[in-house]
């Protein structure tokens, strides 16, 4: 467990206010907390439930979202140094199909285990805030992976990433921001296809992702029976988990995705513990089987989905490939959904609707200004490793519509930048990005004050391998060209 003391605390904010510069969907030259929007306080209700569940405000995070039940939880770090669900969010758009992201441009949301670093949160985010999730990590590397700005967002609307409203994403990045301040140097980020259950695993046994899913799952149940963080390793292109050195071990251990294991083991009380678990899931996945539960139909034209608190606002609204909106939800008298929905959000299609085929438009690929992030002065500060290079790519963010009236243009995706044009005014692609935010609101109400960083290189490797499949896991085509939009009752 984290404990904040002063001096560490004066530490911390210089460095993140002055080198955290953001990755993807972002522009350029921003700090932690740059802005009105990224200074927002914790709401005290939130404040109030970590007090009553024994948190601290600072204490660390760690962030667990599942795409078919369309939720994202925040965990934090209590007294006792376990983690606890603080709050789950219902995600409103999410898209792709359940399964990892394979290639740039195949409109799928990332599965496995990232690490966030404030380098990573971005306060200018064309889509309000936002946080890069890190993909491709070693492990997607390894496995000629590619893909580039998949991010947390707000605005609803989603290519390759996860879609929250911007009153959710405001509450997640103060959060964040509070984890960053109270010390974490990074959080981590599990993406799943679904929650690691029996019955959800039976239904989706025939899926060509199992194998991959199978693997993830074992972060998962280490994360389950302990409460803590998983360390993460990856080798002989697999993951590992909560790795030590054998007893007697003098050399410390080195992981490389693409190369073999170095000889490891995992703590007896954790490994037991996860063999338990197993034991249990396997014994209850077969029970099911025995008794016919159904197979899962593969997607069959849906492309992503969205929480049924959210479809259930709109005209017409389906939830996709997440948990379907129940008979009758529809007449339900609900709260308000939490946050606004902007006018130009898209459900995914109903399932029942004729599917056509329409050709995938490749991306004609924007380039953005590099920019940098300063070292400490200090090269031996524990919060060293937050000054490290990064840089930007292209980007999967964002669904691009071609408008029928003008056949002839080319379909550009739009990436976010200093000089982002308005958003139309009516219902249109969500690609065009918000206006850029004006200078008064850089300097409003801002608590951390950013320094000028000078340019950095781009961390896009154009050299990487070409895309490769792994064993059991299918590569997901497009499959839904975003070519209408519906108005959102607010």
């Amino acid at each position: 467990m984290i404990h904040r003391t002063p001096g560490r605390a004066i530490m911390t904010l210089a460095v993140l206010a002055s080198g955290a510069l953001l990755a993807g969907c972002n522009t350029d030259d921003a700090s932690l907390a740059s802005n009105a929007k990224a200074n927002q306080p914790v709401p005290p209700k939130l404040v109030a439930t970590m007090t009553k569940k024994d948190m601290e405000l600072q204490s660390p995070i760690l962030i667990r979202l599942f795409k078919q039940e369309a939720e994202l939880e925040v965990w934090k770090q209590d007294r006792s140094g376990k983690f606890a669900l603080l709050k789950t969010y219902p995600i409103c758009r999410w898209s792709g199909d359940l399964g990892p992201k394979i290639r740039e441009g195949d409109r799928q949301a990332p599965e496995g285990f990232y690490s966030i670093t404030p380098a990573q949160m971005n306060p200018r985010s064309a889509y309000y805030l936002s946080f890069n999730t890190g993909y491709p990590n070693a492990f997607d590397k390894s496995l000629g992976r590619t893909g580039s700005e998949l991010m947390v967002h707000g605005d609803c609307s989603s290519r390759g990433c996860y879609a929250m409203t911007d009153e959710q994403i405001a509450e997640i990045y103060a959060l964040g921001r509070e984890a960053f301040f109270g010390g974490q140097r990074a959080f981590q980020f599990q993406a799943y296809p679904f929650r690691m259950t029996p019955v959800n695993l039976a239904k989706h046994r025939n899926n060509p992702n199992m194998p991959f899913w199978k693997m993830i799952k074992e972060g998962n149940d280490h994360f389950e029976v302990t409460h803590q963080e998983p360390k993460v390793e990856f080798c002989e292109h697999k993951y590992v988990f909560d790795p030590v050195a054998p007893p007697g071990s003098t050399k410390p251990l080195q992981f490389n995705a693409s190369a073999q294991c170095p000889a490891y083991v995992v703590p007896d009380d954790i490994a037991s513990a996860v063999r338990e678990k197993q034991q249990r899931d396997n014994a209850e996945i077969a029970k099911l089987i025995a008794k016919g539960t159904p197979v899962a139909r593969l997607n069959t034209g849906i492309d992503g989905g969205m929480n049924r608190v959210f479809a259930a606002k709109l005209p017409n609204g389906q939830t996709g490939l997440s948990d379907p909106i129940e008979p009758g939800l529809k007449n339900t008298a609900f709260s308000p959904a939490p946050g606004t929905i902007p006018p130009t959000v898209n459900p995914p299609h109903d399932p029942a609707a004729p599917t056509v085929a329409t050709a995938y438009e490749p991306e004609i690929e924007a380039t953005r200004p590099s920019s940098s992030l300063l070292a400490p002065s200090t090269p031996n500060n524990i919060f060293s490793s937050l000054a490290h290079k990064i840089g930007f790519g292209t980007a999967d963010t964002t669904a691009t519509i071609t408008p029928a009236a003008a056949p002839a243009k080319p379909k550009v995706v739009a990436r976010e930048a200093r000089s982002a044009p308005h958003r139309p005014a009516v219902a249109a692609n969500h690609a065009a990005t918000k206006p850029a935010e004006k200078s008064a609101d850089k300097a409003a109400g801002v608590k951390h004050v950013a320094a000028a960083r000078p340019p950095l290189k781009p961390s896009v490797d154009a050299s990487a391998p070409p895309p490769a499949s792994i064993p059991g896991a299918a590569p997901v085509a497009s499959s839904n060209s975003f070519d209408s939009r519906f108005s959102a009752f607010r």
